[in-house]
C-alpha cells in the first residue's frame, strides 16, 4: 500500500465517517493541532524524562489518538469504532494533577517556561494544548463536539503545565519564577 494517495490534491480531505472538507476546515485544524500536541509529547518523551513522567506521557499520547479520532468523526456521524472522551478519562488527568500537586511546593507565582529539556517541551506541548483548545471552542460555533473534548483539552493543559514542575522537580531543578519586579 502506497502512503500517498493523491486524493487530497484538492486541497480537501476526507473525515473518518465519509466526505470531505477543505483542509483549512476548523474540524481539520482541530484534529491536525491534536496531532501536533502528539508528535510535541514524543519530542518530551525523547528528552529522557522521569519514568513516571513517560509512562504518563505514553498514555496521554493513546488518549490523544482517540480525540483525534472523534474529532475527526462528527457526531450525528454513524461509526461504531470511533472511541469518545469520556468523563472517565477527564478524572484519570485530574488525579494525576492532584497526586503530582501533593508533591509539589505551592505555586506562589507564575513560572516561566524552562528547567529541564523534558519540562521545557512540555510547556511547548502545553501550549500546542491550548491553541487545541481554542481551536475546538471554534469549532463548536458551528457544530457539536464531545461532552468530554473541551473538559479534557482544559484539563489536559493543566495537566501539562504540572508535570512540566513535577519533571523539574524530578531532575532537581527550581522553576524559575516570574514577579512584575523582576524585569528591567
Amino acid at each position: 500500500m502506497k502512503i500517498y494517495t493523491k486524493t487530497g490534491d484538492d486541497g480537501t480531505t476526507s473525515l473518518f465517517s465519509g466526505g470531505r472538507v477543505p483542509k483549512t476546515h476548523l474540524r481539520v485544524e482541530a484534529y491536525g493541532t491534536v496531532d501536533e500536541l502528539n508528535s510535541v509529547l514524543g519530542v518530551a518523551r525523547a528528552a529522557q524524562p522521569s519514568r513516571q513522567t513517560d509512562d504518563w506521557l505514553a498514555q496521554v499520547q493513546r488518549q490523544l489518538f482517540h480525540l483525534g479520532a472523534d474529532l475527526a468523526t462528527p457526531l450525528d456521524a454513524k461509526s461504531a469504532w470511533v472511541v469518545r472522551m469520556d468523563a472517565a478519562t477527564v478524572r484519570w488527568l485530574e488525579e494525576r494533577i492532584d497526586e503530582m500537586t501533593a508533591a509539589l511546593p505551592p505555586l506562589t507565582h507564575f513560572i516561566l517556561p524552562g528547567g529541564s529539556p523534558s519540562a521545557a517541551q512540555l510547556h511547548v506541548a502545553r501550549t500546542v494544548c491550548r491553541r487545541a483548545e481554542r481551536i475546538v471552542v471554534a469549532l463548536q460555533e458551528y457544530e457539536a463536539v464531545g461532552d468530554h473534548v473541551l473538559p479534557y483539552l482544559n484539563r489536559l493543559g493543566d495537566f501539562l503545565f504540572t508535570l512540566a514542575r513535577y519533571e523539574n522537580k524530578q531532575a532537581g531543578i527550581p522553576d524559575v519564577t516570574w514577579t512584575a519586579g523582576n524585569t528591567p
